[in-house]
């Protein structure tokens, strides 16, 4: 593996703009409360992103408070509020981030064909005059504006020259050409920013950013394109999280620029050891899984199985790793803890995996993990990391699983007791079911009532083995609103009422944040 040193200058400086908390959010089932949104904007801050969007002020009451207590928290990434071409889209937005030390308004509008004739019923003119408007009301707020041309790389090119151009007179500093769709391929994406910048007046005073979406798996390759061809700004979240199917994967933007400087010659602020950690607690306050081989931060990233492999990695690494496991965070140990483990091995093994936790969350982990280690021969580093997830993405659920029988077997009937912690009331019920699973969840319903439907049940085993905790899924539908939850226990439905509880009280969170469907950007 040939180390390429980057000489690092202002001129090939990417920033990283990231959007988990606003564009990966909007993934059907990820929305997250406000306590998990300052913990993944400290952990964003603390790798060194440039820009975190932290929300659209303006779309709910829970949104502008998210934007606002982000802004308080952030201590250096510069904290971007998004907003639509609208008055009142922009002050609120610009209230939202008063308290940030580096305040931005993000403000976009479609300029497509399909866009201007379908979604806003706008003729071009009219929109021409929204985006001058609208940058023109963000900078009487802030210096720092950014402007984006929704459906950017469907629109014409004479027409999104003419916008990009009233955008940089009336003050913008950033301009961002998103894929919105997905649609772009890397030499058609590298093209379009290519020439922007040859044709529009003042290009050359301002940061081009790219916003792509992985509608076909280019994301991260389009967002790389317009680097080549000029852009020093790139717009993407954790894991790759986002609608459909997602945005650019930060970790996987970063990881290439930091891996190939021979072809990509440019640097980012990230600290990449933080990139794993930084994939587990998105996963986990979002309730998404990272599949097995999800590239940088997926559990066979670094697994070698074949044995014409495993033999090439035995006589030199760099036969199969084109980069370390340490360089993303990755822990080399895998079987050191077990029941006669304290508590500062324990926390040492938690900061190991990238977890940093409170006094109280530490103790309250810690028992989990020896009540666990009594029933398990091994504890594996995947355990510890589904209990520590668990623990954090249950932290702030008003409704709690405290203790549950069930009476199960092939003569029945399948019956389940379950006591709940209901905003600080334990209560008790006994339900039956079809099964032991459909006993606990109707336990549930007669203390919860709620007309979710379920949509998903998925179990699947931590580590190997028979005693291996059971990590389960539960997804609930509700008026067109989805949520996942997610439970791990080495009981299976201990687990199960865990997961199903978690998305509950999901739901619940998210009746009272419902969002216009034409708030939704990108």
């Amino acid at each position: 593996m040939s180390e390429f040193t980057v000489t690092e200058t202002k001129a090939n400086h990417v920033k990283i703009f990231d959007t988990t908390l606003r564009d990966g959010e909007q993934s059907p089932g990820a929305s997250m409360s406000l306590g998990e949104k300052l913990q993944v904007a400290e952990i964003l801050d603390g790798m060194g992103v440039d820009v975190i969007e932290a929300g659209f002020p303006i779309a709910s009451n829970g949104d502008f408070e998210a934007v606002s207590e982000v802004a308080k928290t952030v201590k250096n990434a510069v904290v971007c509020g998004l907003a639509r071409a609208g008055a009142k889209d922009i002050d609120r937005a610009a209230e939202a981030i008063v308290h940030a030390k580096r305040p931005r308004i993000h403000t976009f509008i479609s300029t497509s064909p399909v866009h201007m004739k379908y979604k806003l019923q706008m003729e071009p003119d009219a929109v021409y005059e929204a985006v001058i408007a609208s940058v023109t009301r963000a900078r009487n707020h802030t210096d720092d504006v950014e402007w984006s041309a929704e459906d950017g790389t469907r629109t014409d090119f004479d027409f999104l020259c003419r916008c990009t151009e009233a955008a940089i007179k009336a003050g913008a500093t950033t301009i961002n050409i998103p894929d919105t769709v997905g649609y772009s391929v890397p030499e058609e994406y590298y093209a379009l920013f290519q020439s922007l910048m040859e044709r529009v007046p003042g290009a050359d005073t301002v940061t081009f950013s790219t916003h792509c979406h992985n509608d076909l798996g280019m994301a991260v390759a389009n967002s790389l394109a317009g680097v080549n061809a000029g852009a020093r700004q790139i717009e993407c979240t954790i894991n790759g999280i986002g609608e459909r199917a997602g945005n650019a994967a930060l970790e996987e933007i970063v990881m290439a620029i930091k891996t190939r400087g021979d072809k990509l010659p440019y640097w980012t602020s990230i600290d990449s050891t933080y990139l794993t950690r930084a994939s587990k607690l998105v996963s986990a306050v979002t309730s998404f899984p990272v599949q097995y081989n999800k590239a940088i931060v997926g559990k066979n990233a670094f697994a070698h199985e074949s044995g014409i492999h495993q033999d090439g990695m035995l006589k030199h690494t760099e036969t199969y790793e084109i980069m370390t496991p340490e360089s993303v965070g990755v822990a080399a140990t895998s079987l050191v803890m077990g029941k006669h483990s304290g508590r500062h091995a324990f926390r040492e093994k938690l900061k190991e995996l990238g977890y940093e936790m409170g006094d109280n969350a530490f103790a309250d982990a810690f028992k989990r993990f020896k009540a666990l280690a009594d029933k398990k021969k091994h504890v594996y580093d995947e355990d510890i990391e589904a209990l520590v997830d668990d623990e954090i993405g249950t932290a702030d659920d008003g409704i709690k699983v405290m203790a549950l029988t069930v009476i199960a077997g092939s003569m029945g009937p399948q019956m389940a007791t379950l006591t709940l912690d209901i905003d600080g009331e334990h209560r008790t019920v006994q339900a039956m079911g079809n099964g032991p699973v459909d006993a606990t969840f109707n336990a549930i319903k007669e203390m919860v009532p709620h007309d979710a439907k379920l949509q998903l049940y998925q179990v699947h085993a931590v580590t190997e083995g028979t005693d291996a905790q059971a990590e389960v899924s539960v997804k609930l539908e509700e008026n067109g609103k989805t949520v996942i939850g997610r439970g791990a226990d080495p009981d299976t439905l201990v687990s199960s009422a865990r997961a199903y509880v978690h998305a509950l009280n999901k739901l619940i969170t998210k009746r009272e944040r419902t969002k216009p469907e034409a708030l939704k950007a990108g």
